[in-house]
């Protein structure tokens, strides 16, 4: 990749470094610190979060119909990405082990901890959960696809692609045969 490209790149990350530090920034004022990866907070803000919730009856009376006739539909869901879940990890961990590709750890997609927070009940607990493994699993997916496009077939696209993976800056450009050919084992070799 040429220079000016690694240069915008940086800056990319740069960026997302600094969004990151402001985040945390605007974070502190809700009062909970990460400890052994969970968020906790103190017993203050645990007392006011559980003040703002809204009890189910009241959460009820107050959805739209259209709401509430939905959710059979949208938690029919869990079944295929379920599904999704357990075909990519036997994929990942039948082909990636054959490759010699680092496998992708679940745990850094699938996370699940907006349930704990006080001021949800139990409905929003539960849509919360079913968010976060849903989202979850389709960044996993993404990666463990990303990966596999890497080690297969590491070439842009003729036309800009929307959403791209982190992996796809790296891949060879579109054309460039002698470039492909020579940078394959490479691009394979990182992912091992």
């Amino acid at each position: 990749m040429n220079a000016e490209l690694d240069r915008l790149f940086a800056q990319i990350h740069a960026l997302e470094d600094e969004i990151e530090q402001r985040l945390a920034a605007h974070r502190a004022p809700f009062q909970y610190e990460v400890a052994k990866g969970k968020a906790v907070f103190d017993a203050g803000a645990r007392a006011a979060q559980r003040a703002l919730r809204v009890g189910l009856a009241r959460y009820l009376r107050q959805s739209q119909l259209k709401h509430i006739l939905l959710a059979p539909v949208i938690y029919a869901m869990v079944l295929p990405i379920g599904l999704l879940d357990l075909s990519m990890t036997a994929y990942q961990w039948t082909c990636f082990t054959a490759w010699g590709i680092g496998r992708v750890r679940r745990r850094d997609y699938v996370v699940l901890d907006r349930h704990r927070l006080s001021y949800l009940n139990l409905i929003e607990k539960l849509n919360c959960v079913y968010c976060g493994y849903g989202n979850g699993v389709i960044a996993y997916t993404r990666e463990i696809v990303g990966r596999t496009e890497q080690y297969w077939c590491p070439i842009r696209h003729a036309t800009q692609i929307r959403g791209a993976h982190a992996r796809y800056k790296d891949f060879v450009d579109y054309g460039d045969a002698a470039g492909y050919r020579a940078r394959l084992a490479e691009l394979r070799a990182k992912l091992r």
